[in-house]
């Protein structure tokens, strides 16, 4: 995780009233997806075993008590899964499992897990899951993290923990994870990671209800969605808005994400946090009134670090990574009075083996602990690829859109940023001092151009020290925004 920080709760808050009716509607951008799902199968398709709603642990019974690849037909009402925390169902590869209108099945506060172990292409579908007391960094739908699964118009909503975990070439499509105490999906799988996930037309509200970033500081355990090495992501036209923390987190070596087409609103923190990873395609996605709880949290105690929208945490393009893309392309994008837009950071005393590495046991993709280690780090090539490098980011096309009035904002807002700290620790880091300051700003390929922007920005360049204005950030040193226009002048190329 990156800095640690506490998130307050109440994206919707009096100061932001202006922006709630939009967000309500979801306007201008994917729309609801809870409490608007079809209604699908009234009645049993044919060949399909139908469970009753009244008879507890019905449904796991079944389960069991058939091969797999048998198709289930849950009965309106709600559905129980036993009176201990352990009542689950345990489903065979390629079970399906169909929700008439108004089936429910309910935890009741008491089992941990709804859908569990390890099947391959289980099928999940017009369910309202609701009610488990799943255990932090654990999920309710999927608990074990089986692969190809898919998760279709589902509502799953009011667990503890996560709604979902993933598994490779899982699909989450037209589904509400609402109002679950952790995430609503947990991407993590032990081994090599995730890869192939496609989360499509969803609506992910509301989450992190147990405030875990306050309930344990530092965590970095929180958010609409969290992702931890996955390999190859697809995120597209989802409603994300109003989740305590961040909206989604991609948080160490994960690589070729696809973020395109989805709104974000009034997230409490970032609306995308891209930590310790690599090539990310982020277009067509509109941005609107997020990072405002974390950003006035920021400046009541004076901490001047560029809370942004987007988030890019020592991630960057990586050929030797392969990947749809070498680069991170911010193309297309429309940021609408956020607290600010995006910041590049990249930490100097971050590195694989080193202490300040909150990925503790996490090396990057192109090194190993043993070549990074304080006897062969300061040499070639362990000083370049023992760093998760902020690099090769081109940020453009996009519009920025920002009025303080309309925020009730009166400093350390409507802020951009590329920077880093002055390296201290540990004492053998061939990092030290200004070398990564200057590299991120000068040297890594980082790119603003053509660009349009409304409003009062400012631009933090090297280190949180140096704030300049639109012609500062144009001009030498920093020679940023070229062919950007401002306040709705020509744009100077």
């Amino acid at each position: 995780m990156g800095r640690s920080r506490a998130f307050l709760v109440g994206a919707c808050s009096l100061l932001i009233a202006v922006a709630c009716p939009a967000i309500a509607r979801g306007a201008d951008g994917p729309g609801p997806v809870c409490d608007h799902q079809p209604a699908a199968y009234e009645e049993a398709p044919s060949g399909a075993v139908s469970v009753d709603p009244g008879v507890d642990g019905d449904l796991s019974a079944k389960t069991a008590a058939n091969p797999p690849g048998t198709t289930f037909w849950l009965r309106p009402g709600t559905h129980t899964l036993g009176t201990d925390e352990f009542g689950q169902v345990a489903p065979k590869d390629g079970d399906v499992y169909l929700g008439a209108p108004g089936a429910v099945v309910d935890g009741r506060g008491v089992n941990r897990a709804a859908f569990t172990q390890r099947a391959r292409d289980v099928e999940i579908r017009n369910l309202t899951i609701r009610g488990f007391a799943a255990l932090q960094d654990q999920g309710v739908v999927n608990h074990d993290s089986g692969d190809g699964w898919l998760i279709e118009n589902a509502t799953i909503e009011n667990n503890a923990g996560a709604a979902l975990m993933a598994g490779a070439r899982q699909v989450v499509r037209h589904s509400c994870l609402r109002n679950n105490g952790q995430y609503g999906l947990n991407a993590y799988q032990a081994g090599d990671g995730i890869t192939g996930l496609v989360l499509e037309g969803n609506e992910i509200t509301g989450n992190n209800t147990g405030d875990w970033e306050t309930k344990v500081p530092g965590c970095g355990c929180s958010g609409g969605a969290k992702f931890w090495a996955v390999n190859g992501a697809d995120v597209r036209g989802n409603w994300v808005h109003g989740n305590h923390g961040a909206g989604l987190w991609a948080d160490t070596n994960n690589n070729d994400f696809l973020v395109e087409d989805n709104l974000f609103e009034a997230n409490d923190a970032e609306a995308l946090f891209y930590e310790t990873s690599y090539n990310l395609v982020l277009r067509g996605n509109t941005f609107r009134g997020n990072s405002l709880v974390q950003g006035r949290a920021f400046a009541a105690r004076g901490d001047n670090f560029p809370v942004a929208t987007v988030y890019l945490s020592e991630s960057g393009g990586e050929p030797r990574v392969p990947a749809r893309t070498s680069a991170i392309d911010i193309s297309g994008n429309t940021f609408a009075d956020n607290w600010s837009g995006i910041t590049l950071w990249e930490n100097a005393d971050r590195f694989c083996t080193s202490p300040a590495n909150t990925s503790s046991g996490y090396c990057t993709k192109l090194a190993s602990p043993s070549s990074c280690s304080a006897g062969t780090i300061a040499k070639a090539p362990s000083y370049g690829d023992c760093r998760w490098k902020t690099q090769h980011v081109e940020v453009h096309g996009n519009t920025f859109r920002f009025d303080p009035a309309r925020l009730g904002c009166t400093s350390l807002c409507g802020r951009m940023a590329l920077l880093s700290n002055y390296g201290t620790f540990p004492d053998w880091s061939p990092y030290k001092g200004t070398a990564v300051q200057e590299a991120i700003t000068f040297r890594q390929d980082n790119r603003w151009h053509d660009n349009s922007y409304a409003g009062q920005w400012t631009f933090v360049a090297h280190d949180t020290s140096r704030t300049v204005d639109p012609a500062g950030w144009r001009a030498g040193p920093y020679s940023q925004d070229a062919c950007s226009s401002f306040d709705g002048g020509a744009a100077g190329c």
